[in-house]
């Protein structure tokens, strides 16, 4: 009974959907407010995490203060992550990611009371590149949200190169192509931490990335990730696709970001004509609980609601 009363509380339902014969699973927050409803239903945001996240992971905030702006919700997992099935676990494939998103709208397209042709794609750090390629060229995108995004790999190694020893990033990145070509031949690929402390090997190391990573982290997250997350971030280049873009688009740029280069994002943005807000922070600090968070979560809401509200 504890439990039936706890999920009939909860604000959002779990589903399942399926994406290359795997089950991710969903959280579907239902708009909590009719203000971009039409006779047709309302706009859905189809959210998904950064790297090596997981929906539980900081995610619901956000979700919630956009469904209280008139916009569904369907967060969910990568296969391979969180509560979504799928193997090899734990490791980030940029296309398959992108494959998940595009069948996150498939699903969210047949959600009751919800405009097929009124989708919002929503994505943060990685995923705030992956949005730009699943939306490029399609119509049925009412609008695009990318948060802190990492667009341009080279110009993230770049950046890297700034702040970590070139001789680690090398090792880093060797052991990485030796970890894609193990299971390339069957074998199981090589892994490490998501993020650590300065000094320790992980794909983040940056001071203050270990603790800031941690107290988002939901109980489905794992600090670990295949090694050859640097040689598939360095080939990530959603950027090029920002001019495909059919829709209004909103870049939301930590100007003191550390581990997606600001610079990149502005430059993709401008490529994309796209509305630009810029945060005087780090890269976490638009999550909950941290002072941009808020600010971070209104200017979406009014994007949305200013291109999605029905005209009177």
């Amino acid at each position: 009974m504890t439990e039936r009363l706890e999920e009939a509380a909860s604000p959002y339902r779990p589903l399942t959907f399926d994406s290359g014969g795997d089950q991710c699973h969903a959280w579907h927050f239902p708009a909590t407010d009719d203000s971009c409803s039409t006779a047709d239903g309302r706009p859905c945001v189809v959210m998904a995490h950064g790297l090596a996240g997981t929906k539980d992971s900081g995610l619901r905030p956000f979700a919630e203060g956009l469904a209280a702006a008139g916009l569904d919700v369907l967060a969910f997992d990568y296969r391979g992550f969180g509560a979504s099935a799928g193997t090899p676990r734990q490791t980030v494939s940029v296309q398959r990611q992108i494959a998940d998103y595009r069948a996150a709208m498939r699903a969210a397209a047949k959600l009751p009371d919800v405009h097929a042709q009124r989708l919002v794609l929503w994505g943060v750090s990685l995923a705030g590149g992956h949005v730009i390629t699943a939306a490029a060229g399609r119509d049925d995108v009412a609008a695009v949200v990318s948060l802190t995004p990492l667009v341009d790999g080279l110009a993230g190694g770049r950046q890297a190169l700034a702040t970590h020893r070139p001789t680690a990033l090398l090792r880093s990145f060797a052991a990485g192509i030796g970890s894609r070509l193990t299971a390339f031949t069957g074998g199981t690929p090589t892994t490490m931490p998501v993020v650590g402390k300065p000094g320790e090997r992980a794909a983040l190391s940056l001071p203050g990335c270990y603790e800031d990573y941690l107290s988002i982290a939901g109980p489905t997250w794992r600090n670990e990730t295949d090694t050859g997350i640097g040689p598939e971030l360095a080939a990530h280049r959603p950027n090029r696709h920002a001019a495909q873009l059919r829709c209004p688009w909103l870049v939301q740029i930590a100007d003191l970001d550390r581990s997606a280069p600001p610079h990149a994002a502005a430059k993709a943005a401008f490529n994309g004509g796209a509305e630009v807000r810029h945060y005087p922070c780090d890269h976490f600090d638009v999550w909950s609980g941290r002072s941009w968070h808020e600010p971070a979560v209104a200017h979406q809401a009014a994007f949305l609601r200013r291109h999605l509200t029905p005209a009177t």
